[in-house]
């Protein structure tokens, strides 16, 4: 029976800086999902990337041997020696896997404890595994169990009430420098769902005007509309920057769309106006030397964490609930599992036993050959009721 091995690291084990080099990007997942089952010993697998955790989720018969070579795999489809992220892997085998998973996806180990990212992250992630078939009876099951009991924790507890996202706390660290948002302007940049989510943060918070730039025409007019905004050319992105109080960037470019020089000539024509940045983007949209500009105020994924500490507190009662919930259903998984290693011992046992009563019912007709055919055919039947009556 295969044993689930998981290999990772998060917002609590690693820097950002770390986290991009090695993030899986979502338009290459397919080929990242088939070299990771071409790893030796690895028979299921699945990978999570997100802004906050990279994590590989495995089913092997050598859990030791193959938590190094999922490693060298990490270093390998990303160029980057393995020492450089080593000592910030956490390695789970067993049932502390399936612990793992079931609060993340309960959303219990998030930056934000309770936001709802998370589970739409996972269930997205293991759909890619399941299409690409990486995916077998072990992963199958945490997976759906996974789902499962993330929607039960949001249905029996509050956890997800006033439900605080990254994008939230975005929004949170706007109003904290600006004050009342009602005069401001944003621009987001990206029209990925964290930007899309910021939006509508936005919005609900006052702010006056939306404005959107995306290097797709199309989606950018798409996204405007939803908030009644306005679109932007990609092109036209640093005049843009002349005009909004806030942007928020989530492109998914390998590369800085922004760097510390172009940043200080556009605060020089706004006369110092502040320009408030936020970057959630993983890898980072914004050079992190434009928090050196005067007036400029550059926010990334960790700094938010800060502000999603202070949300923690009022959630504590309703993650004891949650964990309460996660620990019953870590139990039935991990019975269940432990009957998967007993069937095989049971069908060898009920084989063994059809081979004694196939033997020993030869014995009985070759020293009885004076039996009519419907007295053998009795025999038979008595001997087969005999065995379904013992598997009752």
């Amino acid at each position: 029976m295969n044993d689930l091995l998981l290999v990772g690291l998060n917002y609590r084990t690693a820097p950002l800086e770390i986290r991009e080099k090695i993030s899986f990007s979502e338009k290459g997942l397919d080929q990242y999902l088939h070299a990771l089952q071409q790893v030796s010993g690895v028979n299921e697998g699945m990978i999570l990337s997100t802004c906050n955790r990279v994590e590989i989720y495995a089913a092997t018969a050598n859990p030791e041997e193959s938590g190094g070579k999922i490693k060298d795999f990490i270093a390998r489809q990303h160029h980057v020696p393995s020492k450089s992220f080593g000592d910030m892997l956490y390695v789970l085998h067993g049932k502390d896997v399936v612990r793992h998973v079931l609060r993340v996806a309960s959303s219990l180990d998030s930056m934000v404890v309770g936001e709802p990212q998370i589970l739409g992250q996972i269930k997205e992630a293991y759909q890619t595994a399941h299409s690409n078939r990486t995916t077998g009876l072990v992963l199958n099951k945490l997976m759906r169990t996974a789902l499962s009991v993330a929607k039960k924790v949001r249905s029996e507890t509050s956890i997800g009430n006033r439900a605080v996202s990254v994008s939230f706390v975005a929004v949170e660290l706007a109003k904290r420098i600006f004050g009342d948002l009602a005069e401001r302007e944003v621009l987001i940049v990206g029209a990925g769902e964290m930007c899309e989510l910021a939006g509508q943060h936005l919005v609900r918070g006052g702010i006056r005007k939306v404005l959107v730039t995306n290097r797709t025409w199309e989606r950018a007019i798409e996204l405007a509309e939803r908030f009644h905004g306005e679109a932007v050319p990609f092109t036209d992105l640093s005049s843009a920057l002349l005009r909004v109080d806030i942007v928020l960037s989530s492109t998914g470019s390998p590369d800085f769309i922004l760097r510390k020089k172009e940043v200080g000539t556009i605060i020089k024509t706004r006369k110092n106006r502040p320009l408030f940045f936020i970057d959630v983007a993983v890898p980072r949209d914004i050079d992190p030397r434009v928090n050196t500009v005067d007036n400029v105020y550059l926010y990334d994924i960790d700094d938010l964490q800060e502000v999603a500490e202070a949300n923690l507190k009022g959630r504590q009662q309703e993650a004891q609930k949650a964990e309460a919930i996660v620990s019953v259903e870590v139990e039935k998984f991990c019975r269940w599992s432990q009957s998967q290693n007993v069937i095989p011992v049971i069908v060898s046992l009920k084989d063994r036993f059809e081979g004694i009563r196939e033997k020993e019912l030869q014995k009985t007709l070759a020293a009885l050959p004076g039996l009519s055919d419907k007295e053998k055919n009795a025999l038979e039947n008595l001997t087969a009721a005999s065995k379904r009556f013992k598997e009752e």
